[in-house]
């Protein structure tokens, strides 16, 4: 195939499968956000992570679909456009023709390996964080008022009147119990601004009373303060608060294969750890198959059923099993850790059929091109020049 023919048909399926891997992503990664994230998370300075913890992931487990949709939407228009016995009137095998779009899967099965080993377990923890953060409410900005807030394991209680600004918030309430005094306190204050250190919050309160009783008395004690100051573990300048634990799916690389916790290991953690092999092993390599098998289904039907049967078996088929495999990686492998192997069959006959029906094609071209007068051409295609 000329060089200038390839990079053209090359550029057209790159750029429809850009178009269609951000038609699939945005619509998955901005549902995800709005599941999530409350409406106050946006001044809470949450949605960047949120957003960078979400997208590759959907990035990597969208890219092959698209791949796949976009070849063959465009082999439907080569074949519906004559484009297809013009290439083989040049003489062009189908194994040529294959060229170009093999090359741009080849590309996404690349770039898809280097997002789900590298890329997405190093920025997936972040939308962990993010829900961290918003379950246990450790975002101060997130806080609404005249609610109650438990902090310090339901030793703290915060409430407050209204926010003044982003940072300062009027009428403070806390009532806490001070294990090292052994006293119940109640504090007030007119005025409170949320300080983030390296270590949490600080709460400065201004113009207010300090109340205690201890335990076991009826005595109240009370003082008035100009401002007082108490730490609270909340998000601080140094990032998210450190959860307790740590998913399979955060481990990159060689760190995500030593986890292996073999045959004999805890059940649900083998389930977890197969699951994500599956999906950052068994996705990306559909880019491939997902393309061949499109160019295999319009170069097979394209010939003896019409154009229309073409788009929509190949734009039917490849969805269909793209989601059958993810669903299988998430759902079955999660119940039996051991059919992931049922995955691996599946990927792998994907790739059988795609091989069978484009090297049948190429046979029917050898076979034709010996009883015609124009030996590219193989039977019922019409030449268009």
């Amino acid at each position: 195939m000329p060089r200038l023919l390839y990079v053209y048909l090359g550029r057209r399926i790159l750029l429809t499968v850009v178009l269609l891997e951000v038609g699939l992503c945005v619509p998955v990664v901005m549902t995800q956000l709005f599941h999530y994230l409350p409406s106050s998370a946006v001044r809470s300075g949450l949605l960047m992570p949120a957003l960078m913890g979400t997208l590759p992931t959907a990035v990597y487990l969208a890219l092959p679909m698209a791949v796949g949709v976009a070849v063959a939407l465009e082999f439907s228009r080569m074949a519906a456009e004559g484009m297809i016995a013009v290439l083989y009137s040049l003489r062009l095998s189908v194994l040529s023709i294959c060229v170009p779009a093999a090359a741009v899967a080849t590309i996404a099965v690349v770039l898809g390996y280097w997002v789900s080993i590298i890329v997405a377990p190093d920025n997936v923890g972040q939308m962990h964080d993010v829900i961290y953060v918003i379950r246990n409410s450790l975002n101060h900005r997130m806080l609404e008022p005249a609610q109650f807030y438990t902090f310090d394991k339901g030793s703290r209680t915060l409430y407050f009147k209204r926010w003044k600004t982003e940072d300062v918030v009027e009428g403070m309430f806390i009532h806490q119990y001070n294990a090292t005094k052994k006293e119940e306190e109640i504090i007030t204050a007119k005025q409170t601004e949320f300080r983030r250190n390296e270590h949490g919050v600080l709460l400065v309160m201004t113009h207010g009373s300090f109340q205690s009783r201890p335990n076991g008395s009826d005595e109240i004690r009370t003082a008035d303060f100009d401002q007082y100051v108490i730490q609270l573990d909340m998000q601080g300048t140094n990032g998210m608060p450190k959860r307790g634990w740590r998913g399979v799916f955060e481990m990159p690389g060689a760190e995500f294969l030593a986890a292996w916790p073999g045959r004999d290991g805890k059940p649900q953690l083998l389930a977890d750890w197969m699951s994500e092999a599956a999906k950052r092993f068994g996705i990306p390599i559909m880019a491939l198959s997902h393309a061949l098998l499109a160019i295999g289904l319009v170069l097979t039907l394209s010939s003896t059923t019409g154009r229309n049967a073409t788009t929509m078996a190949a734009l039917v088929a490849i969805p269909v099993i793209h989601i059958g495999i993810l669903i299988g990686t998430e759902s079955l492998v999660r119940r039996d850790p051991f059919l992931v192997f049922l995955v691996a069959v599946a990927i792998g006959l994907e790739f059988v059929v795609a091989l069978v029906l484009i090297l049948r094609q190429q046979a029917r071209f050898s076979v034709k091109g010996k009883d015609r007068r124009d030996p590219r051409v193989p039977s019922g295609a019409a030449v268009s020049l």
